[in-house]
C-alpha cells in the first residue's frame, strides 16, 4: 500500500473518489459534504492531497485546503474505499496529510470538523483539541463547502456557531509553548531534586 502526495498523474481517480465520498455520506446519513469530480480534480493537481493506492487500485484519499491567507489549513475529505476499511488505513492517511500540512504550512493552524468518533480520536492523537466554531476560520468560502451536507440548515440557523460536527484545532504555537513549559518544569524539578539530595547527604554526614 502506497500513501503518496497526489499529482496530475492521479487525475483518473477523481470520479471514484467523488463516488466513494457520496456513497459514504448515504450510508452514514450525516456529517459528510459531497465533493464533485471537478472539485476533486483541483485538489489532485495542486499538490495539496494524498492518495492511497494498492497497485493501481484506489484505496483512500484526503486533501488540504488553505484559508485566511495561510493562517488556517483544513484537512478534509478523508475517505477510505470500502474494500480497505477496518485495516488502519484511515489513520495512516490522516497522519500523512497532517505531516504534509505541517511541511507546507508550518505557521498555519490546522483544523477540521467531523461527526466521526474515529476521526476525532485520530485528531486527538495528533495533538488536535476540540474548539468552538468561532476559533476556526471565518472565511465564508470554507463554510460554503458544507452546503451539500444534510445538516447545513442547522449550521445556518445557529449562524455558524454550532452544528452536529465537532470542530478540532491543532495550534503549533500552543503545542510548542506547552512543550517548552514542560521542559522548563522538568529542569526545575531536576534542580530541586538535586538540591534536596545534597541537603540530605549533608545532613547524613553531620549526623
Amino acid at each position: 500500500m502506497n500513501i503518496i502526495i497526489a499529482n496530475k498523474s492521479h487525475l483518473k481517480y477523481a470520479q471514484i473518489i467523488s463516488d466513494t465520498i457520496t456513497e459514504s455520506a448515504k450510508v452514514r446519513g450525516t456529517g459528510i459534504a459531497k465533493r464533485t469530480p471537478e472539485y476533486i480534480l483541483k485538489r489532485l493537481e495542486n499538490g495539496n492531497a494524498v492518495i492511497a493506492l494498492d497497485g493501481d487500485k484506489f484505496a483512500g484519499f484526503c486533501y488540504i485546503e488553505v484559508w485566511g491567507h495561510e493562517k488556517f489549513v483544513a484537512n478534509s475529505g478523508l475517505i477510505v474505499h470500502p474494500d480497505y476499511r477496518n485495516q488502519g488505513l484511515a489513520k495512516k492517511i490522516k497522519k500523512r496529510i497532517f505531516e504534509l500540512s505541517r511541511d507546507k504550512f508550518p505557521d498555519a493552524k490546522i483544523f477540521g470538523i467531523t461527526t466521526g468518533l474515529a476521526v476525532m480520536k485520530m485528531n486527538y492523537e495528533l495533538g488536535y483539541k476540540p474548539v468552538t466554531f468561532s476559533e476556526l476560520t471565518d472565511d465564508p468560502e470554507f463554510w460554503k463547502g458544507c452546503q451539500t451536507c444534510k445538516n447545513f440548515d442547522i449550521l445556518t440557523r445557529t449562524e455558524r456557531k454550532m452544528c452536529l460536527c465537532t470542530g478540532m484545532l491543532y495550534d503549533s504555537d500552543v503545542k510548542e509553548k506547552k512543550v517548552e513549559k514542560e521542559h522548563i518544569n522538568s529542569k526545575a524539578f531536576k534542580r530541586l531534586k538535586s538540591i534536596k539530595e545534597s541537603l540530605f547527604l549533608k545532613k547524613k554526614t553531620n549526623e
